[in-house]
Formats: structure tokens, C-alpha cells, sequence
């Protein structure tokens, strides 16, 4: 049996990973989920800093880290310099402060395009798992499961859903775009 909600899901967390990876893109305002892909390596295993320290931003241009443990503040702050985020961690005690400077015009322009790439690999696996919604329909017309109507039917409703989901990207990556040049 062909069911759609299924592909419909698996689109949805597609669509989730996307929003996640914009989010933790460096715009010019302090938001603590920029942080998330940065790795630590402590105790023998990498970990994300949001498991080794609270995470604050208290005002537009400053993300505060307050590590748990003072073995790990110098751990994190280095973490920190050697990501893409190009930020210089300031370490106060257990507390390490995240200046975030503004962003020079050819910055803006980068993340412009990183974003439009991120956008194109999620319409890529949105077009992927309705390839495999496809693949699932012909299977099942080659083993007289469900007819032709029925198979025309539901490749519609999968080009629906895929269209709707295609559409939420474009509006995703015009917002963040719009959040990247704005000053």
C-alpha cells in the first residue's frame, strides 16, 4: 500500500535540518544556535558546547557562554577560534564572552550565496524523496497492487507536496537573505 504522509515526513524533517542549518549561519545579531555545529573534544568524545555550558545572548552583538566546568573554558574558547564563524572568544573566569562584529559588505555577500547552495541541497532531497515516492508507485503498478488511476492519482499529490515544500524553501532562503543584508 502507497502511503504519502510517509514521504510527506520525511520532507517535513528535510525542511527541519534546512531551518537548523540557517540558523546556525552567523547574521550580524548574536543568536545562540550559531554555535551548534562547533564540536568540543572532551572527555574522549566530541561534544556540542550546549552540552558543556549554558548558552545566553543578553544583548544584539554578545553571546555569553557559561561553561559548567573550568577544565573546559579553554577546551570551548579554542573550539570556538578554530570554526568558520570567525569569531574571537573572550575567557573571563568560567565565563567566555562572544563578541559578534558586524559583517563587512563581501561577508554578507558569501553567506548570500552559502545560503542559496544550503537551499538548492534541500530541493535536491525533496526532488530525491519524491524520485523515491515515484519509484515506490511504479513497484507498485508492476506488481498490480494499485491501478493506473490510481498511480497518476498519487504521483499529483506527491508533485503537490513537493511543490508546497520547494515553495517553503524559496521563502526560507528570501528571509534569511533579507536577514543577512539587513545592517
Amino acid at each position: 500500500m502507497f502511503d504519502k504522509k510517509n514521504y510527506n515526513q520525511k520532507m517535513d524533517k528535510t525542511i527541519e535540518v534546512f531551518k537548523k542549518d540557517l540558523n546556525s549561519l552567523r547574521t550580524g545579531r548574536a543568536n545562540a544556535s550559531m554555535l551548534d555545529l562547533i564540536k568540543v573534544d572532551v572527555y574522549g568524545q566530541k561534544m556540542p558546547i550546549n552540552q558543556l555550558a549554558t548558552i545566553t545572548a543578553p544583548e544584539p552583538r554578545m553571546i555569553n557562554i557559561q561553561v559548567w566546568d573550568l577544565n573546559n573554558v579553554n577546551l570551548i574558547g579554542s573550539s570556538i577560534k578554530k570554526s568558520e564563524l570567525g569569531l574571537n572568544p573572550q575567557i573571563d573566569g568560567q565565563l567566555v564572552r562572544l563578541p559578534i562584529p558586524d559583517l563587512s559588505e563581501e561577508r554578507r555577500n558569501d553567506l548570500k550565496k552559502m545560503v542559496k547552495v544550503m537551499g538548492e541541497k534541500c530541493k535536491v532531497s525533496i526532488r530525491n524523496i519524491r524520485r523515491e515516492a515515484n519509484d515506490n508507485l511504479k513497484n507498485l503498478l508492476k506488481i498490480k497492487e494499485i491501478s493506473e488511476d490510481e498511480e497518476k492519482k498519487n504521483e499529483k499529490e506527491i508533485q503537490n507536496i513537493t511543490d508546497t515544500h520547494i515553495n517553503l524553501i524559496d521563502e526560507k532562503v528570501s528571509s534569511k537573505e533579507k536577514e543577512i543584508m539587513t545592517i
